[in-house]
């Protein structure tokens, strides 16, 4: 079995180009194809001595880490933005958890404008039941065990130089938040919660 990149329906969005969009696929069908290399690699683990085999099992966490982080950032901005559920579920939970959901919205840009290249990520911790922003370095440094990625935003370079310029982070990180499709996270959540 291999893994497929998925296909995303991503509409003009404000700030962020079409092009960086298609750029950024390519980076992510990158991720895929190198996921499926080193397993493939690793089935025949025996061409490898003992050091070689440690670092593609290493570099694995990275490269499929980079394909699921990439597949909930393209998914949030398919088939365009919409409007947070006042009464949904998941607004109810971010105003438990943060007291307001601009509270919410407040800390978890200020958590993207980490300095370094990562990702900011809402997670879902299925034990506790409560959300929690954290930062995750590179793609695959941080994640938090047992718990679900709900939102994710891409805070790399690739993900917004090439329309922002290194200085513009900030406009992009509200642009992110102005392009979501909230359904879309609202639909995480509700699988996360049921889980």
């Amino acid at each position: 079995m291999s893994y497929q990149a998925k296909k995303f329906s991503i509409p003009e969005l404000t700030g962020i180009s079409q092009t960086n969009i298609e750029e950024h696929i390519k980076l992510y069908e990158g991720y895929v194809a190198n996921t499926n290399k080193i397993l493939e690699a690793i089935k025949n683990k025996d061409e490898f001595d003992s050091y070689a085999l440690s670092e593609m099992r290493r570099r694995f966490a990275f490269e499929f880490d980079g394909m699921r982080n990439h597949e909930i950032y393209f998914a949030s901005l398919e088939h365009g933005a919409t409007e947070i559920h006042e009464e949904s579920e998941f607004k109810k939970a971010i105003t438990k958890e943060w007291g307001s959901f601009e509270a919410w919205l407040e800390d978890i840009k200020g958590l993207a404008k980490t300095r370094g290249v990562g990702w900011a990520m809402l997670y879902f911790d299925t034990q506790e039941k409560k959300l929690l922003n954290t930062w995750v370095d590179e793609q695959h440094l941080g994640h938090l065990t047992g718990c679900t990625p709900i939102l994710a935003l891409d805070v790399w370079e690739h993900a917004f130089v090439a329309d922002y310029q290194p200085s513009g982070k900030g406009q992009y990180i509200d642009d992110f938040f102005v392009n979501i499709n909230w359904d879309a996270i609202a639909k995480n959540f509700s699988e996360a919660l049921s889980s």
